[in-house]
């Protein structure tokens, strides 16, 4: 463990933890956000004594003076797990740096069934049949969702047009004023890194979409020419059987949907699909598993989480295990560059 002398602290930098499938984005940074204000790394020994006992505010201003500065380089979904870049002080200027960089995501599909979200965590629209896709079909319909593509963004999205969410326009049946706009990606590379095929855990959503619903969204589509069916067309085969699952590793450019691509991919093979699980396994030089020079590991969570449980406990030195290991992984920012 590498010592820090007093004269260099408190520093500025980044370094990356990894998120556990769940929180939000906002969450975990506040959790890290309450342990930040509270060190000896990052802070004045002058200002440690004004949050002593405070309960520390992610607003800043005026009236919030004491707060140090915290963001993260890119939000993962409560449902994705994986790399989070975390900026403090200085550091917080180089996170727009994480926005455009390339990410590795690791990510299942599940077959038979599309949701609004193109996730698990969305309703279900419409059900396709399943049992005919092969592993090596899914194999050879990759290459075509492999270089630089165009996605158009789900309707359930958050994205505006003409200043409303394009979700607004789902939900209420609101005719689209024009086609939602494809967006220019990059996938560096997509492989087929595991068939499950039934031995799994995964199932459907048991949430679905109205009648009604379904008609809001096809409604809001044929407003911009569009032609869609959220028609159900089931498997023949038994309501207990386990559909099809299997896993993808891809490296994209930022701004890539990887919901789009899992859904797009199982169109393109004759079925639906939606993920189950995400993971983010690299943005830019932060990654889970380091194998290329200038890679940077990142702190487990369950650290954290140790901390906030335990925010006394310190070693010999003063130092607290969490941030020993961030001594240990810190890119430091100075602010001169």
């Amino acid at each position: 463990m590498p010592k820090v002398s007093l004269p260099h602290i408190p520093l500025s930098g980044l370094f990356g933890v990894v998120k556990p499938s769940g929180p939000t984005s906002m969450s975990t940074v506040h959790d890290l956000q309450q342990l930040i204000a509270r060190s000896k790394l990052f802070v004045e020994e002058a200002k440690l004594e004004k949050v002593k006992g405070k309960q520390i505010s992610r607003k800043r201003g005026r009236h919030n003076k004491e707060a140090i500065k915290i963001g993260q380089g890119g939000t993962l979904d409560p449902l994705a797990d994986g790399v989070l870049v975390i900026g403090v002080g200085k550091g917080t200027k180089k996170l727009n740096d994480f926005l455009s960089c390339t990410k590795e995501y690791i990510t299942t599909c599940l077959l038979g069934c599309e949701t609004d979200s193109y996730d698990s965590e969305g309703a279900r629209v419409r059900l396709a049949p399943w049992k005919h896709v092969t592993r090596e079909q899914v194999e050879a319909a990759l290459p075509k969702f492999i270089g630089d593509i165009q996605q158009t963004p789900p309707i359930f999205s958050a994205l505006k047009m003409d200043g409303k969410p394009l979700y607004e326009y789902a939900r209420k049946g609101i005719p689209l004023p024009r086609p939602i706009e494809p967006r220019n990606v990059t996938v560096l590379s997509l492989e087929l890194l595991e068939w499950k095929g039934q031995d799994h855990s995964f199932r459907w959503p048991t949430k679905t979409l109205t009648d009604e619903d379904k008609k809001s969204v096809e409604t809001a589509l044929k407003g911009a020419g569009e032609r869609v069916s959220l028609k159900d067309e089931p498997e023949t085969a038994s309501s207990e059987e386990i559909p099809t699952a299997f896993v993808l590793k891809m490296r994209v450019s930022g701004g890539t949907y990887v919901r789009s691509i899992v859904h797009d991919l199982a169109h393109e093979v004759g079925s639906a699909g939606h993920v189950t699980t995400l993971c983010r396994s690299r943005q830019g030089r932060f990654v889970l598993k380091p194998s290329e020079e200038g890679d940077r590991s990142c702190i487990p969570w369950e650290v954290f989480e140790n901390a906030l449980k335990n925010p006394d406990d310190v070693d010999e030195d003063g130092w607290k295990d969490w941030e020993k290991e961030v001594m240990e992984r810190l890119e430091i920012v100075d602010g001169k560059s």
